[in-house]
């Protein structure tokens, strides 16, 4: 009895030993892998895999969800993430509009969300609720600003706009108007369309009609194709303008010889060889490429850089969180709030990070590059 015994628990020893060990974080991610916003989810999953599964002394356990591109599948994953699996943070989701939809429940619940979205609303204007979101994209008025400053030294006075009609294309709308105007350039066209809009033929036509100096196109993903190319085969030949919405491969795939000469401000992670090796995020980008098409066999969209630098964010605020209160509780949620916050001149694939407590994005100049469609290919902007 006594040999079996021994036998038994050295059994047990081995089988425990050979276990993994729990994870002391855990972080929830929203994607939308499938649905009309996949182009940008897809490679944004991906990417969790790229993630650090031990930062410090701590394990890091990541829950990954889809949701479908549905806004209240969005809602639904995350009280799922925040409720049942009760993790420390959240990165997601995909969407401008699924992102807005979840602000509240992040902060009622006290949990971090590192949004990996377009639109400035879910970090402006700051407020109690917006105190607990992060976004790690550059924010709409850096990005608008290259454009018009571009715009302005082109000779563009009248402008045309075509905008998705929700928080992405609404935010864009407002920041441009401004601009816009401070820069001597009229807003003479303002159209809106919906992201499952098939096509925009009628709000092409009253842009053609209005006959702008350039027109800019706010959308996202491929959605941001249909406006340009509707209105480049209606015979539209003035310059188009796009944000960084568009900034994927599909963009150039999808549109062909309709989006030559598109100027769009973005990553640097579009035109990389150009870019000189003093910039600092230069190294960061290649070696985030390298691993992504080291497991998946193809080089990422800039949208999965966002997720990527959402961990970038975490490996360096969990440490500090972890210094004052344990994983899994309040007041470490708290605490990886407080440090995310105080993130200074991070490196990231896309720029550098310096974050406040009236500024959730961080970025600055450095977190954007003037860009053009040239022979099927992004390039850097020359003049």
């Amino acid at each position: 009895m006594l040999i079996r015994t021994l036998a038994l628990s050295a059994a047990l020893l081995a089988v425990l030993g050979t276990a993994p060990a729990s994870a002391q974080v855990k972080v929830g991610v929203v994607t939308s892998s499938t649905g009309p916003t996949a182009m940008i989810g897809i490679p944004q999953k991906n990417s969790v895999a790229l993630l650090p599964a031990k930062i410090g002394d701590l394990s890091v356990e990541y829950i990954s969800l889809d949701d479908a591109s549905d806004p209240t599948q969005t809602v639904t994953n995350f009280k799922k993430l925040i409720t049942e699996e009760k993790v420390d943070a959240i990165i997601g989701p995909s969407g401008s509009p699924n992102a807005m939809g979840v602000i509240q429940f992040a902060a009622e619940s006290g949990t971090p969300m590192l949004a990996p979205v377009g639109t400035a609303a879910v970090v402006l204007p700051m407020t109690e609720q917006k105190k607990w979101v992060f976004k790690t994209t550059q924010n709409d008025d850096i990005i608008a600003k290259a454009l018009v400053g571009h715009m302005a030294t082109h000779g563009i006075k009248t402008l045309g706009f075509i905008g998705l009609n929700d928080a992405y294309g609404e935010n864009w709308l407002k920041v441009i108007t401004g601009l816009a105007k401070e820069h001597g350039i009229d807003l003479i066209a303002t159209e809106r369309y919906q992201r499952s809009d098939t096509s925009v033929t009628g709000q092409a036509l009253k842009v053609l009609a209005a006959n702008p100096d350039a027109v800019l196109i706010a959308g996202t993903g491929s959605n941001a194709v249909l406006p340009e190319t509707t209105l480049a085969r209606q015979g539209y030949k003035g310059q188009f303008y796009q944000t960084h919405g568009a900034a994927l491969p599909a963009f150039l795939k999808l549109g062909g010889k309709d989006v030559e000469g598109t100027i769009l401000a973005a990553s640097l992670m579009l035109v990389l060889p150009e870019i000189d090796d003093s910039n600092p995020s230069k190294k960061v980008a290649v070696d985030y490429i390298k691993r992504y098409e080291d497991k998946y066999g193809e080089k990422p969209a800039t949208f999965g850089a966002n997720v990527y630098d959402a961990g970038l964010l975490l490996e360096r605020a969990i440490p500090i969180a972890g210094k004052t209160a344990k994983p899994g509780t309040p007041e470490f949620r708290s605490a990886l709030r407080d440090a995310l916050e105080t993130t200074k001149e991070l490196v990231a694939t896309q720029g550098v990070y310096n974050m406040s407590p009236q500024d959730h994005s961080g970025f600055d100049d450095r977190g954007r590059e003037l860009i053009t469609v040239k022979d099927g290919h992004w390039r850097l902007v020359k003049d």
